[in-house]
């Protein structure tokens, strides 16, 4: 595994630094899940501070016009595979996007960040209806819609409101992950910034590193492995069989948060409190908990935020193939406030390695020289 260091200096999140847990911009995340808009939080790391009434309303209402995609950008998404995979969708269309509308200076960051934030359950959903049902969906603009509302009513592609507990599991997953410091793929993107390369690039760069199952593809292993099980006993039986394999099992363990990841109290409780409706899923919450509970016992290992958003996120009716691009909605916020920073103190990013390969050799003509046993094929 990679070792953990400290890279650099950063005012926009805490990410378990002693008693402080998880903080956005000293806010804490339990204050923000629970009380706060996604916009709001979008404002609060992208600018700074949190918005009064009336900048709340102008900048829901930017980002709700920010919804709608070029005509040249729906083509292109209309192009691509059905069986393509959403994260490479949504990679293609941030590049197509910054082809269309590119950044033309890197004082733009924040108008780049919050484009692609606002656009891109637009280009995941038009691409997923148009393959699915040869349907080209409207946009939602309406600046009275939250961007979870948006999403839910263009996963529907319906002006139906939609379930008020489905919103706050959407709402509440945009905000949880938002932002955590410099994981992966901000990281990632801060190397790409630091090269002074535009803030589609950076994207995709972040994109690309979400996509691998370590990072972002968790939630939906999550899902792949609980959705079949029909009872917390059988789960239990799968699991030991699993560990016994010494097989990973996703969702569970986190490099920083060792005794716990403090958003998983909030999915939890999001997705315990679906499971007792009547169109909830109590089957599915029970094989969580009891998964829950053995990795607790045996391996002293506990969740992170990936394993309830996925029983939260399915009881919500979002398809399991969507759940890593709504993590990429939601960390646009985060890596947008990152670039901002890089770029306001930047020096590029040139890590050194340790070298471990051969002592100096004599090199020798091809002519003298015999098989070549130990090259890689």
């Amino acid at each position: 595994g990679a070792a953990f260091s400290q890279r650099d200096e950063t005012a926009v999140s805490t990410v378990g630094k002693g008693s402080l847990g998880l903080t956005y911009r000293g806010y804490p995340i339990e204050a923000l899940a629970s009380q706060a808009s996604f916009e709001e939080v979008a404002y609060l790391l992208i600018r700074g501070e949190l918005p009064s009434l009336s900048e709340l309303r102008a900048y829901q209402a930017r980002l709700a016009r920010l919804r709608a995609l070029p005509a040249a950008l729906c083509q292109v998404l209309e192009l691509v595979p059905s069986a393509a995979h959403p994260m490479d969708v949504l990679r293609t269309g941030c590049s197509v996007l910054g082809t269309l509308e590119p950044e033309q200076d890197l004082k733009g960051t924040s108008g780049v960040g919050e484009r692609l934030m606002a656009s891109f359950g637009s280009m995941i959903l038009y691409w997923h209806h148009w393959h699915h049902s040869g349907v080209r969906i409207t946009f939602n603009t309406d600046p009275e819609d939250s961007l979870a509302v948006a999403f839910l009513k263009m996963l529907q592609n319906s002006d139906k409101p939609p379930d008020f507990l489905h919103i706050q599991v959407v709402n509440a997953s945009l905000i949880l992950y938002a932002e955590h410091d410099l994981a992966a793929s901000t990281f990632a993107a801060r190397v790409t910034a630091s090269t002074l390369s535009d803030t589609f690039s950076a994207f995709c760069t972040a994109i690309g590193t979400l996509r691998g199952p370590l990072h972002g593809g968790a939630n939906e292993a999550v899902m792949h492995f609980i959705e079949g099980l029909r009872s917390a006993e059988e789960a239990e039986a799968v699991l030991r069989q699993q560990l016994e394999a010494k097989k990973l099992v996703m969702g569970f363990g986190h490099r920083i948060y060792k005794g716990g990841d403090p958003r998983n109290a909030v999915f939890k409780d999001l997705s315990r409190r679906l499971s007792k409706r009547p169109d909830g899923n109590p089957t599915l919450f029970a094989v969580s908990e009891r998964i829950e509970d053995i990795m607790a016992n045996q391996r002293k290992l506990f969740p992170n935020a990936d394993f309830y958003a996925a029983s939260a996120y399915a009881q919500a009716g979002v398809p399991t193939e969507f759940f890593t691009p709504l993590f990429v909605i939601a960390r646009a916020a985060g890596w947008t406030a990152h670039l901002i920073e890089q770029r306001e103190r930047n020096r590029i990013i040139r890590p050194t390695s340790i070298y471990i390969g051969h002592h100096p050799r004599q090199f020798t003509h091809v002519d003298q020289r015999g098989p070549s046993l130990n090259a890689r094929l």
